[in-house]
């Protein structure tokens, strides 16, 4: 049992309200036994006897178990102290353990059994006054020890679902952190590809400043045209990243599947790059969606490394598989030698971890290596039948 909730301290105000109540029952008592003068006459007993139960009346509010006893011993010695002694035994059973609860409640029938022996009550024998007493003591155990197991269970169940919203605040954080960080690798993937056929474009009209000018206008325009295409791949990565934002609108706009791997291909080779490619895969449209779009990224981040690093070289692109078993993909280039080389544009190196997460995250394997003078990039991804 929560015995921190069991001792929480009452308002003010309900012990006031108690101690008005008691104060009532007690002048009634008092009252009743001066009228009957049933049994031995004591009225000063029973007076300061009922002035002192109604003073412990704060004390059993605050430490209900010596309380209870002080009233118990009390009830004793005279009727007026059997209505807050009563009401102590309730008052155990719902703020303390079962046990305790109970041997108060023996202690309060023992004190009655003796009140009733000294000073029996008129118009009912002892058997009944005692038959009496233990009924009274066994409903207010069995009341308190309801109410106590009731406010136990709308605590517990009040814990339980504090933790469940906080529980669905914590998924609902680890979702936005998830899809945040997923948007941030396409974020890479893209503007990488935009941004290095830019930086291809840029420099073949630094380098060859002796172009024609309607090929010189040709480039700026596809220069131009990169850097808007760019900038609203940026714009769209970045609603969807803001913080106040419920709805992103990546959700609205196509994703890349693998019938858009030829238009991505083009664009690397309007870039002046010498891409082969080689596509030998079966029934394409059945391939599912996340596997589509991680092969397309695959594909685009091997094209952005190629003309990264090694430019002006040949890139092969090669896919091949088939439903029930799985699709490779394997991309080459040479590795760039000698002082004739391109320089590398600069990257960030992260490229290639966040595509081996991507492609772990669909159920395949990436493999890339440099090795007898090329650099080549390989993913395997499952395609179930």
């Amino acid at each position: 049992m929560n015995t921190e909730v069991n001792r929480r301290p009452i308002p003010l105000a309900a012990e006031a309200s108690v101690a008005i109540a008691m104060g009532a029952l007690i002048a009634v008592t008092v009252w009743g036994q001066l009228v009957a003068r049933q049994g031995p006459a004591l009225p000063w007993l029973d007076v300061t006897v009922g002035a002192v139960a109604l003073a412990l009346v704060p004390v059993l509010l605050r430490r209900p178990v010596p309380g209870a006893l002080a009233l118990t011993a009390l009830a004793a010695l005279s009727p007026g102290a059997t209505a807050p002694a009563t009401t102590a035994a309730l008052l155990v059973a719902q703020r303390r353990p079962f046990p305790v609860a109970v041997a108060v409640a023996v202690a309060g029938v023992g004190a009655h059994l003796v009140q009733g022996l000294w000073r029996p009550s008129g118009g009912i024998s002892f058997g009944w006054w005692a038959a009496l007493i233990v009924v009274s003591y066994g409903a207010m155990v069995g009341w308190g020890t309801f109410a106590q197991a009731r406010r136990a269970l709308l605590e517990s169940l009040r814990e339980r679902a504090l933790r469940a919203e906080a529980e669905q605040g914590r998924r609902v954080a680890e979702a936005r952190m998830m899809e945040r960080t997923r948007i941030a690798r396409e974020m890479h993937d893209v503007l990488a590809h935009r941004l290095s056929l830019l930086a291809t474009y840029a420099g073949a009209l630094e380098y060859r400043p002796d172009l024609a000018p309607e090929r010189l206008a040709k480039a700026a325009g596809v220069v131009r045209d990169g850097a808007h295409l760019a900038l609203d791949e940026l714009r769209q990565v970045i609603l969807v990243l803001r913080e106040d934002e419920e709805d992103g609108e990546d959700g609205s706009r196509p994703q890349p599947v693998l019938a858009d791997l030829p238009r991505l291909v083009q664009e690397s080779r309007d870039a002046g790059a010498e891409v082969e490619l080689t596509d030998a895969v079966a029934d394409p449209d059945a391939l599912p969606a996340a596997t589509a779009r991680t092969a397309y990224r695959v594909v685009q981040e091997g094209l952005t490394n190629a003309r990264k690093h090694a430019a002006g070289t040949r890139v092969r692109v090669a896919l091949e598989g088939r439903p029930g078993d799985r699709l490779a993909i394997e991309i080459r280039n040479r590795l760039p030698a000698g002082p004739d080389a391109a320089p590398a544009i600069p990257g960030s190196g992260t490229g290639l971890v966040g595509l081996t997460e991507r492609v772990r995250l669909v159920g395949g394997t990436l493999d890339h290596q440099a090795a007898g003078g090329e650099f080549r990039l390989r993913a395997w991804l499952p395609w179930p039948a």
